[in-house]
């Protein structure tokens, strides 16, 4: 299945080698780095305490690495396609140490196992992916009862595919989340949303649907 047509501020799927991945991690570290400090707030008051985070496609691992500074108490895993990608990462989250990982994962057949993790993000991604429908057994697979999926990415990005695979596979609620417009403060502010998927909560004894964090 045809991807869709990379942004000009993003990066094409599975491209970012030598010089490529040097650009971009420059580009995240200097210039973008405005719009993750924004998504590492956005998420960092709704975290659980001690929580484990999985970032798809997480390029230079900025994101997380501001949301590990913002949340101490949080464990961070870094992912890409790109093993250039992911090296830049390492580097990157070395100075929160044993609270990082990085390596190299497809969101179609992720290297985790069942409930490793209270939220899985993407950020800017998704509009790459070429089967965006395909991720969605295993971004559901890997989360912990009530745990969520939050999506950042521009408006055009695929997010109604993915929900209508959620729906179809009767995940995530069947597809019904929370989108909305999200500010990044840069000049493409205006062209971006979030989405927010939440697992199946785990069943209380009393036989009831009851979130993790309830």
């Amino acid at each position: 299945m045809q991807g869709h047509k990379p942004h000009r501020f993003g990066r094409a799927h599975g491209d970012f080698t030598g010089r490529r991945s040097h650009f971009y991690d420059v580009l995240a570290r200097l210039v973008l780095r405005p719009v993750y400090r924004r998504i590492a707030a956005d998420l960092a008051g709704t975290v659980p305490d001690d929580a484990d985070v999985l970032d798809i496609g997480t390029g230079p691992g900025v994101l997380v690495l501001e949301l590990a500074r913002r949340r101490p108490d949080v464990k961070v895993t870094a992912t890409d396609l790109s093993a250039d990608m992911v090296e830049r990462a390492e580097r990157n989250l070395r100075e929160v140490g044993e609270r990082a990982t990085a390596r190299v994962a497809d969101a179609t057949d992720l290297p985790f196992e069942d409930g490793s993790f209270d939220l899985v993000v993407t950020s800017f991604s998704m509009h790459h992916w070429a089967e965006p429908e395909a991720a969605v057994p295993e971004l559901a697979r890997v989360l912990r009862p009530g745990g969520r999926l939050a999506v950042y990415d521009f408006r055009d990005a695929p997010f109604d595919r993915l929900t209508g695979a959620a729906g179809e596979r009767g995940l995530f609620g069947g597809g019904t989340g929370e989108r909305t417009l999200f500010d990044t403060g840069l000049f493409f502010k205006r062209r971006c949303e979030r989405l927010v998927l939440s697992a199946q909560p785990s069943p209380s004894p009393s036989g009831e649907w009851r979130s993790r964090n309830a």
